[in-house]
């Protein structure tokens, strides 16, 4: 569960913008001649359908069923909404596809089924068979999901699970493996209550009693009360966890319960509920959006309470995220023929293990911590750690091989991480960590053209998510009709300054600002009209304090923000000229190209500078820098000036930073060719190295490959990026997106909230 806040108006555009919904289909082949099309479809398809008509197992040689998941659901039983049919599910279901793919690069067709006959929907799934390398079963509601998944299990050669009901297991055991050490209990000396009889429920008591936990020490309540022998009318399910004890509520169940399992509703456990537990007692309250106490009232009721939620607001956030993608990448890879007990064992030790790891810096960063440690506060991972593919899938892929029920081996597991490193797509994450890390340190933003509803949006989503509070600038009578026109809530209370409106501050900034450049030709006169303008204004603003950030350039030029940023605001101590750097996101992961924006034609020694703040802005974004100095020429192949200039400037980079990874001059293909590079010139000091971070030896090639790339190579674009500055200040690039305009404002806040030396 998520802080964030969402607007039903802004969720509804966001899926219906075009291309509507969540996911597309692309080629991995190329199609772009006669011939390929040839080998795509007729006649060259023929040539592999006749390979796998002799051998079936082909399929996964051939076809892209070995990497394909399907998440299947009928609807019945959707999020808190209940049973609203196939249609309604698909946005969930194609939200679970993008996570898939996000999280463990796992491709997924999402099937929405009208069936609610539980024989008819499991004869439709097994029919699909031949198409995927996975079945991820969602919000179909119990007792059906029982049989159709028992069913599908038991009929299908393929890995199913039902992650509403194995997901959620698999977290909270490793959450509660941990819970124990650090209380000191035993998992068989444990009385748990759970509140709840649901698919979710069943399945977490389950996975307990497979750690070591005892049935008959364990109190079962739902909508109606515990189940004990009193009871009629149980289904299977719910009567195996039937009690002989005399216990017929929550209130009574509770008294000296070691742990309590909630998955029902909000409130169902109050304060004195809370006081008759054991010492030391763990709760597990994931009823979303709200638990079943409140965490904070939870805390001040009881110092001693061990707590995990489904909110990720407060620690130990139970996520199935944390489980499912890594959990079928691993079943994938070995084309294991089912999920088992094995595997999902695995996964919950795997999970556990790690929070009791080291926490890098990249997690700590995310989430604007400066230190984390195993504890009850930190039971289990957070989703945005890296390390959770590498290490639940290798857990799941052994346990899938010492089980017997993987179809074929994996013998160099060093070889496989790096596989799913690659294939996984980190990347992708970079604007999550920064918007976790601007969460916890929230800054002033002034939006400097609030007259434009992508900044408005950009504003509101500010807000929603917490990384900061807007201040608009413009006429307040257009920013309050447009937030009016377009419901945007959340800031309809923010300040709005027109500067025009402000002739005591507009002096008194003219004044400041004479005085600064009065030996550069400015007159309060001229300083009057700039003071006027809402960019000049609001650099001023930032300047004294009074605003943390500045965000500006979506309708002008780019130097006419840069300018009155330079003047006003001023570079960092120490950097003698700014520059600019985007970041690439590309399918092979982020590429940061500078100076894209800001010098023309620098010369060596300003290349060195540019190389100096691009180094550090990389590391910033929590990458470890692998520089090429870009001309047309590699090593001399070629004579001419860009080729000597790039080539003297990494010269003097590596005297002035020995330790950093710097090579160059090269031309772009080699720079980023590892083998072609590594087999061409082994003297380099990039050998080895695959390079991320491109320096162009001039504004027009850095300005034109970016762009292209963005054009014809599909790169999702993060910039421009405004380094050396002495507070935060970003320029947008003209005609940015919302979201793009919200990615520069989570990096803003995040740069103005560290020091200048670790920033941009």
């Amino acid at each position: 569960m998520s802080t964030t806040k969402v607007r039903p108006k802004q969720a509804l555009e966001y899926h219906a913008n075009k291309p509507a919904g969540k996911i597309e289909v692309n080629s991995t082949k190329s199609v772009s001649s006669q011939h390929d099309l040839a080998l795509a479809y007729s006649p060259g398809v023929a040539e592999p359908c006749k390979e796998i008509a002799e051998k079936p197992e082909d399929v996964y040689k051939y076809t892209a069923k070995g990497n394909l998941v399907g998440v299947i659901s009928n609807g019945t039983a959707v999020l808190g909404l209940g049973n609203i049919g196939p249609e309604a599910s698909k946005p969930v279901m194609e939200g679970k596809g993008v996570l898939f793919k996000k999280f463990a690069g796992i491709d997924v067709f999402d099937i929405e089924i009208n069936e609610e006959d539980p024989d008819k929907f499991i004869e439709i799934v097994k029919s699909l068979e031949p198409t995927f390398g996975g079945i991820n079963l969602e919000d179909i509601k119990a007792p059906e999901s029982f049989k159709i998944e028992q069913t599908l299990r038991r009929e299908m050669n393929i890995p199913i699970m039902h992650d509403d009901q194995h997901g959620t297991a698999i977290i909270s055991s490793a959450a509660l493996l941990n819970a124990l050490e650090v209380v000191d209990k035993k998992i068989g000396d444990l009385r748990i209550v759970v509140s709840g009889a649901g698919a979710a429920a069943i399945a977490c008591t389950d996975l307990y009693v497979s750690l070591g936990a005892k049935k008959e020490n364990i109190l079962m309540a739902d909508s109606k009360g515990i189940l004990n022998e009193s009871r009629e009318g149980l289904d299977e399910i719910k009567s195996k966890y039937v009690t002989s004890e005399k216990v017929n509520n929550l209130e009574e169940a509770l008294v000296g319960a070691d742990m309590f399992l909630g998955l029902s509703i909000a409130d169902v456990v109050t304060p004195e509920m809370l006081k008759s537990m054991a010492s030391d007692p763990i709760v597990f309250a994931l009823a979303n959006p709200d638990p079943e106490i409140a965490y904070e009232l939870a805390t001040k009721t009881r110092e001693d309470v061990l707590m995990a939620t489904g909110r990720s607001d407060h620690p130990n956030q139970v996520n199935n995220v944390l489980g499912f993608p890594y959990i079928f990448r691993g079943a994938l890879d070995v084309r294991s023929t089912a999920i088992n007990e094995e595997m999902k064992l695995a996964a919950v030790k795997a999970i556990a293990e790690l929070a009791k790891e080291q926490v890098p810096d990249i997690v700590l960063k995310a989430y604007g911590k400066s230190s984390m440690r195993f504890g009850k506060e930190y039971l289990i991972p957070k989703p945005m750690d890296p390390r959770l593919i590498t290490t639940i899938s290798p857990a799941v892929a052994k346990a899938a091989i010492d089980s017997g029920v993987s179809r074929i081996q994996i013998t160099d597991w060093k070889k496989y991480e790096d596989e799913l490193l690659e294939r996984v797509g980190i990347d992708q994450r970079l604007i999550s960590r920064f918007v976790y890390r601007a969460r916890q340190n929230p800054k002033k933003v002034v939006f400097a053209e609030a007259d434009h509803i992508n900044i408005l949006k950009a504003a509101q989503m500010t807000m929603d998510t917490g990384i900061g509070t807007p201040i608009l600038m413009g006429k307040q009578e257009v920013i309050k009709s447009l937030i009016e026109e377009h419901e945007l809530e959340a800031i309809k209370d923010c300040d709005i300054i027109d500067p025009k409106q402000h002739a005591d501050r507009i002096e008194e900034f003219a004044k400041e600002y004479t005085s600064m450049r009065q030996r550069k030709g400015m007159t309060m006169h001229l300083a009057r009209k700039a003071m006027s303008s809402r960019t000049y204004f609001g650099m001023m603003m930032v300047k004294n304090g009074e605003a943390d950030v500045l965000i500006s350039g979506l309708s002008n030029d780019y130097p006419k923000t840069v300018l009155p940023a330079l003047q006003i605001v001023g570079m960092e101590e120490g950097v003698k000229k700014v520059a600019g750097m985007y970041i690439m996101n590309t399918p092979k992961g982020n590429y940061f190209f500078a100076d894209t924006t800001v010098s023309m034609n620098p010369s060596a020694e300003e290349l060195v500078e540019i190389i100096g703040l691009t180094h550090r802005a990389v590391r910033f974004f929590d990458y470890e820098p692998k520089i090429a100095g870009l001309s047309f020429s590699n090593f001399g192949s070629a004579r001419g000036d860009v080729p000597s200039k790039m080539a003297k400037a990494v010269q003097l980079a590596k005297e002035r930073w020995p330790d950093m990874i710097i090579d160059g001059e090269l031309q772009a293909n080699v720079a980023l060719n590892k083998s072609l590079r590594d087999e061409m010139y082994p003297f380099s000091d990039l050998k080895g190295h695959n390079v991320n971070t491109l320096i162009f030896p001039d504004l027009q090639s850095g300005n034109i490959a970016y762009k292209t790339l963005m054009e014809i190579g599909g790169a999702e674009v993060i910039g421009p990026i405004l380094m050396g500055m002495k507070k935060s200040v970003q320029v947008l690039q003209l005609g940015s997106s919302v979201r793009e305009i919200y990615n520069m404002v989570a990096i803003a806040v995040v740069d103005a909230a560290v020091e200048k030396g670790d920033g941009l």
